[in-house]
């Protein structure tokens, strides 16, 4: 994170203008600012946040902000700056605001038949016609980088419409459940399933696999249980030993819904 930015969300004043209503517990938009210089924020109060039976421990809050550590150990910076601080509804988590692009270049719905040369089927359905229709996504190193990190945090809500494209930038967004000791991970991303890893990804595994032992666990420790950082470790793990992404579960949820 670039230390303006961080001393920015971390203390400046966040000043309220909206609130986005389609998400499922409080997120509200606003400006923070400090010492004259403001930026476009996403604020998630604690007290906005609704129970879940299967994530008892901790909050979306602290996982938002874990999944960021782990993204910025990685040296990959896939997820916008986020930290956890007070704000007008109490604390929570503050997260830099990213103008998106239209995903379409690189996930999209297609008639069944049409992925093109590059893209890599994810699974089969049906449009709102009734035509047969598939959800592809461009084999790009972001995406596939994103896949990784998803694998290691257990991300179990990886929608298309958590993908931000801005330039040549991706972004990955809502990371609230995540972390869990289970195997969760349910994706739109699965174009890689039982692929070898890259070296260069294997390598990022390597390293966040002994970071999570030192310095990135206790970090996360903040955020997330110590049971949630010893898995994630298991799950890095398991990714250096089979070298492969992981095949999705085979009770059949594996996917997100809605999945964009």
């Amino acid at each position: 994170m670039n230390p303006d930015t961080e001393v920015l969300l971390t203390t400046g004043a966040i000043e309220i203008s909206g609130r986005l209503v389609e998400a499922s517990n409080a997120t509200l938009f606003g400006t923070v600012s400090l010492d004259g210089v403001s930026a476009e924020c996403v604020y998630k109060p604690i007290r906005g946040e609704r129970p879940l039976w299967d994530f008892p421990d901790g909050t979306l809050a602290g996982r938002e902000v874990a999944t960021y550590l782990l993204s910025e150990a990685s040296g990959w910076s896939l997820v916008p700056p986020t930290v956890f601080r007070d704000g007008p509804f109490g604390p929570g988590m503050c997260q830099l605001w990213i103008d998106s692009e239209d995903i379409s270049s690189l996930l999209d719905i297609m008639r069944a038949g049409s992925v093109p040369a590059g893209w890599l089927q994810v699974f089969e359905g049906y449009g709102a016609d009734g035509e047969e229709v598939v959800v592809a996504h461009a084999d790009d190193e972001r995406l596939r980088r994103l896949a990784v990190l998803d694998v290691v945090s257990n991300n179990a809500d990886r929608k298309g419409g958590h993908l931000l494209l801005s330039g040549d930038r991706l972004y990955g967004v809502d990371h609230g459940i995540c972390w869990h000791g289970d195997n969760k991970l349910r994706t739109i991303l699965w174009g890689w399933a039982g692929d070898r890893l890259p070296d260069d990804a294997r390598e990022v595994v390597e390293k966040l696999h002994s970071d999570l032992d030192g310095d990135l666990g206790e970090q996360l420790c903040d955020y997330i249980t110590l049971d949630e950082v010893i898995a994630a470790r298991r799950r890095a793990d398991r990714l250096l030993r089979t070298g492969r992404f992981p095949s999705p579960r085979p009770d059949g949820r594996a996917i997100p819904w809605p999945p964009f």
